[in-house]
């Protein structure tokens, strides 16, 4: 007789103390089920009838041994085999109906989990997301839905069978001689015992396996990317890595037959264990043979019910830990689902329509402080990618979540986390070459309008809170304190839907999704037609450049458009924010890094997309500050000049010391 396979298994996946499964979890889990009652009462019938034959064959041998070939009844012994055809034929159907019950069951509690967890992600501030790890969703998003779904169709559905199983078997047993029955299950508490002592070493040998299988996943994830490949060619490390990769294989490989050999020599022990149960009872009941005290029949039908009396049983036995091992991934998911969103909409917002384009910041302050912010907490989840050890050297590391991380501002460089964190020292604050830009508040009074159709451009050093500002407009983050208006509206009051309708935004870093150039523009507008499509492209100086392409419009761009230059990925950008139409506009202008005919196409580009809406841009070009109607120049979070280009030339300060070292060396480096 084998050892109940999840049984064991447990053991090995199950942390060293048992997960807390309170009654409010099952209830919430259970809740889930709710809406599948007719496939549960289906299952449960199922399990009934498909445990009363397991009962029937025993019944069928002892029948054909005691009576039919002794007596040699030939019409008798052509039923009886019969029986043992049909029944296990019955057994088969049930079970494939159970099966399909039970899928559905399983795959629709996941179905509702998946979409409310997916939907509650989605709702999200982008806060959550710089403080989470993205492997960490990922997790909830596939292991522990998965581990959820085993909870329903697997450790629950088998709790239920065994307990069946057990209880008519022992009744049956019971029946057939209670002082067998006793014996078998005397010999139970070795069995169990057992599998705690070789569970605990198995368990210890699949975490080695599970960490080292992390390590080298992290390996491959770091050096097969794009970004790892290209680096490694360059700096002609290949030989190194694939050296890196044969030891972390090897101990995978090591760790692999170590557990084999283990498995197989547990798997003989339960075995020596069963023979010494079997043993028992068979010696026993062959000497109460002899004494006639029952059949031969008798004795080979209990043989067949103990070997499902021990099946069973050890399932019971080691279902606690399973149980709560699986139901843990209910309370990872619901973690997530019971996530408050840090950006929510009231429920009588308004639906912006018309939109004119007036923008008013009112002393608007915010704060990158994740006291008070949703997230998720750190679990010990074995052979995910945690952070432990680092993904190529292999060093143990203590780790922290990041406390925060604010956007890219400015060069997209983003400012450490530590230092929006706590105050500056003193001499932080005389610094003036190059002036810090640590500080505690991210932005702080911030007051201007923009009137319909204006051009504000956004100047200062990198890290003074720019791209910040700009984040505040689509809320993608909310004010600590103050208050922003669109069109006399404060934006807490307006859906969130309809003021991202008005609101088009082109980051630096543009992100392309890893589909067609026709996929990637239609996210703006879904029903667009192809000739809108062109009209928003030639508006960007990007429609040529698709035409040269094989495949035009449906041309994959590749993970993150990495098969376009920057310029073509910016031209892009701005051709769907084009498509978009909307009533305000957000840019980061920066093309430093893109050659002079990509960054003069772009040029010409933004000049058409800016005409006739409200422009908010964080200038790098002279030539934009230049058009602009008014210029904000930004240092410390705070506005600390504001006007037009010649006006803050004779203020002499913060924008005069940029225009020497920057804007003016553009001017002549055209010249």
């Amino acid at each position: 007789m084998g050892f109940h396979g999840a049984g064991w298994w447990s053991y090995l996946s199950a942390s060293e103390e048992k997960p807390r499964v309170t009654w409010a979890l099952l209830r919430r889990v259970f809740n889930y089920s709710k809406p599948y009652r007719k496939e549960l009462t289906g299952m449960l019938l199922a399990i009934l009838a498909g445990t009363s034959l397991t009962l029937v064959t025993p019944l069928i041998l002892r029948t054909l041994i005691d009576q039919t070939i002794p007596q040699k009844n030939l019409q008798q012994l052509v039923w009886l085999a019969l029986g043992l055809l049909v029944v296990p034929a019955l057994g088969g159907l049930i079970n494939v109906f159970q099966r399909r019950l039970n899928a559905r069951v399983g795959e629709g509690v996941i179905f509702d989990l998946r979409v409310a967890l997916f939907a509650r992600l989605q709702r999200m501030s982008l806060r959550f997301f710089t403080n989470t790890r993205v492997g960490e969703l990922m997790s909830r998003l596939n292991n522990d839905v998965v581990g959820a779904q085993n909870a329903i169709t697997s450790t629950i559905v088998g709790i239920i069978t065994n307990i069946v199983q057990a209880t008519a078997v022992l009744i049956v047993m019971l029946r057939l001689e209670w002082r067998l029955t006793i014996i078998s299950v005397l010999i139970l508490p070795l069995f169990i015992l057992a599998a705690r002592q070789m569970g605990s070493r198995l368990r210890t040998i699949a975490r080695q396996a599970m960490d080292a299988n992390a390590q080298m996943n992290a390996m491959m994830n770091e050096t097969l990317n794009i970004g790892g490949a290209l680096l490694v060619k360059l700096f002609g490390r290949t030989d190194l890595e694939v050296e890196r990769f044969k030891n972390r294989a090897s101990t995978v490989r090591d760790i692999g037959i170590n557990r084999a050999v283990l498995g197989t020599f547990f798997f003989v022990i339960i075995g020596l264990l069963s023979a010494v149960g079997t043993a028992l009872v068979y010696g026993l009941g062959g000497y109460l043979v002899i004494r006639e005290v029952f059949t031969i029949g008798t004795i080979v039908a209990f043989g067949a019910y103990l070997t499902s009396l021990y099946s069973a049983l050890q399932g019971l036995a080691n279902s606690p830990v399973e149980f709560a091992t699986s139901i843990v991934s209910f309370e990872r998911v619901f973690e997530v689902i019971d996530l408050p969103p840090e950006i929510e909409q009231k429920p009588d917002a308004l639906i912006l329509q018309n939109v004119r384009g007036e923008l008013e910041f009112e002393q608007v302050s915010f704060r990158y402080d994740l006291d008070t912010l949703p997230l998720l907490s750190q679990v010990e989840r074995h052979g995910s990618l945690s952070s432990v050890t680092t993904a190529l050297s292999g060093t143990k590391v203590e780790t922290k979540p990041v406390r925060d991380a604010p956007p890219a501002d400015g060069n997209g460089s983003a400012q450490p986390p530590a230092l929006l964190d706590r105050p500056l020292p003193a001499e932080a604050e005389e610094e003036s070459e190059p002036r810090s830009q640590a500080r505690l508040n991210a932005l702080e009074d911030i007051s201007f309008a923009v009137h319909p159709g204006q051009l504000l451009a956004l100047v200062g050093p990198s890290g003074a809170g720019k791209t910040t500002l700009t984040y505040l407009i689509p809320r993608l983050y909310d004010p600590s304190s103050g208050r922003i208006r669109i069109d006399g509206h404060d934006l807490r009051d307006v859906t969130l839907d309809s003021l991202s309708n008005q609101i088009g935004m082109v980051t630096q870093e543009t992100h392309l999704f890893h589909d067609t150039i026709r996929t990637n523009l239609l996210y703006a507008k879904l029903d667009a037609t192809q000739a809108e499509l062109e009209a928003a492209c030639r508006s960007a100086n990007i429609h040529e450049f698709i035409s040269e392409l094989p495949e035009r419009y449906d041309t994959v761009v590749g993970e993150r458009g990495y098969r376009l230059s920057g310029g073509e990925k910016q031209r892009l950008a701005l051709a769907r924010v084009i498509l978009k139409n909307p009533a305000i506009l957000v840019l980061d202008e920066a093309t430093s890094h893109l050659d002079s005919e990509s960054e003069l196409l772009i040029q010409e580009a933004l000049k058409r997309i800016m005409t006739g809406r409200t422009s908010i841009v964080i200038a790098h070009r002279l030539s934009t500050i230049l058009a602009a109607d008014s210029i904000l120049v930004m240092d410390r979070g705070r506005i600390a000049e504001r006007g037009a280009h010649q006006q803050l030339l004779q203020l002499g300060g913060i924008y005069t010391s940029l225009y020497e070292t920057q804007f003016n060396r553009q001017a002549e480096g055209r010249a």
